[in-house]
């Protein structure tokens, strides 16, 4: 990993701000306001192509078919071409930690070390640094074309995205004129959130929130280890469900179970060593007793990911581990940003960054002979108090609400590693911003129903294989 150097000047906040509103000269506000791909624009399909290759073959399909289900889905796996698309246009150049897939699901309600649940981010396997508005964007076309998905007419679709732009924009000027420790120890509580909303809420909507707390905070590890688990004469095991869930002992792959196990060991304890030492003390109460494969969301599916259960006093005292593999960010090839010497610990670096509720078992490591190749992971615990959005069961009402808290959110992610003052001169305390977004998003849900479209012309002239349902 190259490690800036020390910062050697200071600008004042005035000095910042006027570099903020000089950037519009070259990138003014308006231009984010389309998408034009232009006649030369690359075959959205081999992208997904070339990610595929690096997969496990036979989960490939699954992948596809996930995406086929709708131009929603296919959007939460075309992370990679939408960055192509972004690292094409003239950015501003104000950097920040990305996110790098800032779709709307990828915003939940997360358990703090300290118990509390909390709104966050909650996906980094593309993050790295790079302009701040590419975050945006993918976050301002996901509610569009949430949006068309519902149903709701273009102008509906409009105002919440605009809520989304606005949120974000108001959010970082107010960082601008914060303290740097403050910024930093900022959270976004979901109690607070769920008073501060309410006056806007109607009551159905009051009762919906309620419940999705209090639904998060039964996602425990316990809740997940008793539906991924069964007793068997060894003891608990992990369940299987292929080809979703596969236990290591179940696998057919050319290299021997048993030399995966190895394997597998080795890769969980060079995580071990990524961890603080009280967190290794932790881990040294628990013993390793059963491995299996998973396939996990849209955009993974197909790259290696392990689930592990470990136990402690006994059978009832579970910890599940999701080891998954890490590879080169969707935007490497299109900014140029820091780059490291191992994929999981870059995930873990821009997570401890930019979220505010990291897991105290966040770590990384290095797999050296797995399957035949060298593959990085990064390791965390499988579930604990997540609660996921339900965007279609949303009123237009009740998704602009969500679309603001998510745009405030990422601004403060996005006010950790960056520069809010520059970034907020930039943005404007007027809409021009917003509005531009808004058109933005407008026209990439065109270009995203299109990619959809390419998609399932390759699926059904046999290019791509896609599962049964």
């Amino acid at each position: 990993m190259t490690v800036p150097g020390p910062l050697t000047t200071y600008l004042s906040p005035a000095e910042r701000a006027a570099e903020g509103r000089n950037v519009r000269r070259h990138v003014p506000r308006s231009s984010h306001g389309y998408f034009d791909a232009g006649p030369q624009r690359f075959d959205p399909v081999e992208v997904l192509e070339r990610q595929s290759a690096t997969r496990i073959p036979e989960l490939v399909p699954i992948r596809y078919a996930r995406m086929l289900e709708s131009p929603f889905r296919f959007y939460r796996g075309a992370a990679a071409i939408m960055a192509a698309d972004l690292g094409a246009v003239a950015d501003t150049g104000l950097r920040v930690q990305l996110c790098g897939d800032a779709h709307l699901l990828n915003f939940r309600l997360l358990a703090s070390p300290e118990r509390h649940l909390v709104f966050d981010i909650n996906d980094f396997d593309e993050t790295l640094a790079g302009p701040f508005e590419w975050d945006v964007k993918r976050l301002a076309a996901s509610f569009a074309i949430a949006g068309r998905a519902n149903g709701f007419e273009t102008e509906e679709q409009n105002r919440i995205v605009e809520a989304c732009v606005r949120a974000y924009r108001q959010r970082m000027r107010e960082f601008a004129g914060m303290r740097t420790l403050d910024i930093w120890y900022a959270q976004d509580d979901a109690d607070q959130l769920r008073e501060l909303m309410a006056a806007s809420m109607s009551k159905e909507a009051r009762r919906r929130t309620a419940e999705a707390t209090a639904k998060a905070r039964t996602r425990t590890h316990l809740q997940a280890f008793e539906k991924l688990t069964r007793v068997t004469d060894e003891g608990r095991r992990i369940a299987p469900d292929p080809p979703l869930i596969t236990p290591l002992r179940d696998l057919v792959d050319d290299s021997a179970p048993r030399g995966q196990e190895k394997e597998l060991r080795a890769v969980l304890e060079g995580y071990v060593r990524t961890l603080s030492s009280e967190r290794r003390h932790l881990l040294r109460r628990y013993r390793l007793v059963d491995i299996a494969r998973k396939v996990v969301g849209v955009g993974s599916v197909g790259t290696r990911c392990w689930i592990v259960l470990l136990l402690g006093r006994d059978d009832d005292d579970p910890l599940l581990l999701q080891a998954k593999e890490a590879q080169a960010s969707v935007l490497t090839d299109h900014t140029d940003g820091i780059r490291y010497d191992n994929e999981g610990r870059r995930v873990v670096a821009g997570q401890r960054l930019i979220q505010t509720t990291s897991d105290i078992l966040l770590g990384w490591t290095h797999a050296t002979g797995l399957d035949g190749h060298e593959r990085d992971f990064y390791v965390r615990q499988l579930r604990d108090w997540k609660g996921i959005a339900r965007p279609d069961t949303m009123d237009p009402g009740l998704l602009r609400l969500f679309a603001g808290l998510c745009g405030a959110s990422l601004a403060r992610a996005h006010a950790r590693s960056g520069d809010p003052v520059a970034i907020g001169a930039y943005l404007g305390g007027g809409n021009s911003f917003d509005r531009a977004l808004t058109a933005f998003a407008q026209s990439y849900a065109d270009r995203n129903e299109r990619d959809f479209a390419a998609l399932g012309a390759a699926a059904r002239s046999g290019r791509i294989r896609t599962a049964a349902s």
